[in-house]
């Protein structure tokens, strides 16, 4: 990205509404991967609780592709020789703008998680389980459950375009643009390896932010490691890996599609950003050339009448 930037850069809403429109898509298409429910409630029952989740999707993608871009840009303005950050520097960089964005987005993502987790029977809309969950014991600090544990998870979309930024500059370090089948490789191989390194602790945040195992009798966890230990102790320490093949292959798919979309997202708003710097260029040199005819008419008749006033005592004696 660092030469696209060069070449015209965009401002941090145009790279969030870009990477926010890839994920949605990209959710959009692999969203039943989400729910593995067809044999209890058929083929209406992959896409239970959508709108909530989309609506996450696009809120969490929209503040972190903004924080990115501003942290980003940033830091590359405070260098005095321009370089591109190294692996430290960029997983640094998008494990602030990760933990802002969390900050913000939270409420949706426990509010969804919830719903994806209902059974048929007690399915709610968004409004009703963020009302529900606002009523149990936690109160209104509920819609932030789970904080801690996301804010630990920034290390997935820190490593996912982390990798996607040097696995970029490994395999297509001279090209500005990339064509659709390069984005997806490098979107899809980037969250493959975010995802193995951080599958525990997306176990444990649904944990947390689901409603708590009959065995526990209705008491929520308190933290992620919390939640991990249950599971050790309960299910075995494999247990943490639960759902690993089937969130790295939804990861692949997703990351894949979003990245794929997003470039051409932002080649988009690019050319329209250009489009539109050439037209109000325009605008100004015709404005500027109108003023020039005008001041070359007036200048004439100023002249002249400024010769007769000078004449003028002449004729007199």
């Amino acid at each position: 990205m660092s030469g696209k930037a060069a070449q015209a850069p965009l401002p941090p809403w145009g790279s969030a509404v870009a990477g926010a429109t890839g994920a949605v898509l990209a959710n959009a298409i692999v969203y039943p991967l989400d729910i593995k429910i067809l044999d209890d409630e058929g083929i209406l029952g992959l896409y239970s609780g959508i709108n909530g989740s989309l609506i996450g999707v696009a809120s969490t993608n929209f503040a972190y592709f903004y924080w990115y871009s501003v942290v980003r840009t940033l830091y590359l303005s405070s260098q005095k020789i321009p370089m591109p950050p190294n692996i430290a520097t960029e997983l640094s960089l998008g494990a602030a703008a990760g933990a802002i964005a969390q900050v913000f987005t939270i409420p949706v993502s426990v509010i969804t998680t919830r719903q994806q987790t209902q059974s048929k029977g007690e399915r709610m809309g968004l409004i009703e389980t963020g009302r529900e969950v606002v009523e149990s014991e936690d109160g209104w600090t509920g819609l932030w459950r789970g904080l801690k544990a996301s804010l630990v998870l920034v290390v997935n979309p820190a490593i996912t375009y982390g990798a996607y930024q040097k696995l970029r500059e490994v395999f297509f370090a001279d090209k500005t643009n990339l064509r659709p089948w390069e984005s997806f490789f490098l979107g899809a191989a980037s969250k493959a390896l975010a995802t193995v390194a951080t599958q525990p602790l997306i176990v444990a945040k649904v944990g947390l932010q689901s409603r708590p195992p009959p065995a526990r009798g209705g008491k929520p966890f308190k933290s992620f490691m919390e939640v991990m230990k249950y599971i050790i102790e309960n299910e075995g320490s494999l247990a943490l890996f639960k759902g690993i093949a089937p969130q790295i292959t939804k990861g692949i798919l997703v990351q894949g599609l979003l990245m794929m979309t997003k470039e051409r997202m932002e080649l988009l708003f690019i050319l329209l950003f250009g489009y539109m710097r050439r037209l109000r260029d325009q605008k100004l040199r015709q404005a500027a050339e109108a003023a020039a005819i005008k001041a070359k008419e007036v200048l004439p008749l100023e002249t002249a009448i400024e010769r007769a006033k000078q004449s003028m005592p002449a004729i007199m004696k």
